[in-house]
């Protein structure tokens, strides 16, 4: 397999606070990458770090053959990003999301044009096209700004607590949508307070006051610290 993204020594400081200390991993092309951490612990900073959306203080990146400290409009060109909040614009329709996204990301207007057709058909939208995103439930709203993050068909997507709010029917629906992407080929990098989600991982990460404190796969993780579950590996790492 081979590697994607790579940090070494990635470090950001806030003054005297240090958000991310040193981190280094590795993730494979293909692979569902969990990131996972108490609130505070680091994730979201690093996660900033390597979608060039923040400068690192030290240390180094790579995203997707690019540097992220000196090249990160090449690592924007990419990568898809979907954030808790779901990365859409409330007050624009469902296909005025699409258009606005697809031109952000570059596309040309025949390309926006057939993709969004596909997506709004993929996705059994298409009799709601014309309605505002703030008025879809959340699952709806989620899994079409996860198709919208995929819209310029990107190496790499980070989801930063992409099933945060929504009920487990729903969270397994979207997980459905990472396997295919990831069978496709896409890397998916994801945040998630869900420890049963971390079962699905390929691999998972845990961050505590910045650090990096374990990567390995799920069950690798259970056999080392002795649980049951994630939950479990979670608590004793947690509690050091």
């Amino acid at each position: 397999m081979s590697t994607i993204i790579s940090t070494n020594q990635l470090t950001k400081t806030f003054g005297a606070f240090t958000a991310v200390n040193a981190i280094s991993l590795e993730v494979n092309k293909g692979e569902i990458f969990g990131f996972l951490g108490a609130n505070g612990a680091g994730k979201t900073t690093a996660l900033k770090m390597l979608t060039g959306l923040l400068t690192p203080s030290s240390g180094s990146a790579m995203v997707a053959g690019f540097d992220v400290w000196k090249q990160p409009e090449q690592v924007k060109k990419r990568i898809g990003y979907m954030s808790q909040k779901f990365s859409l614009y409330e007050d624009l329709t469902i296909r005025e999301n699409i258009r606005l996204f697809g031109g952000i990301y570059g596309l040309s207007m025949s390309d926006i044009r057939e993709k969004t057709s596909h997506l709004l058909q993929k996705l059994e939208l298409e009799k709601e096209a014309g309605t505002l995103v703030k008025s879809l439930p959340l699952g709806w709203k989620q899994k079409l700004a996860f198709s919208v993050a995929m819209l310029h068909d990107p190496k790499i997507v980070f989801l930063d607590e992409p099933t945060s709010g929504v009920d487990p029917l729903t969270r397994r629906q979207f997980w459905e949508l990472i396997y295919e992407a990831a069978h496709r080929g896409v890397t998916l990098m994801v945040t998630t307070h869900y420890m049963e989600e971390a079962e699905y991982c390929n691999r998972l990460s845990m961050m505590v006051d910045g650090s990096l404190v374990a990567l390995d796969t799920p069950g690798a993780l259970k056999t080392q610290y002795q649980a049951k579950n994630m939950d479990e590996v979670f608590r004793k790492i947690a509690r050091g």
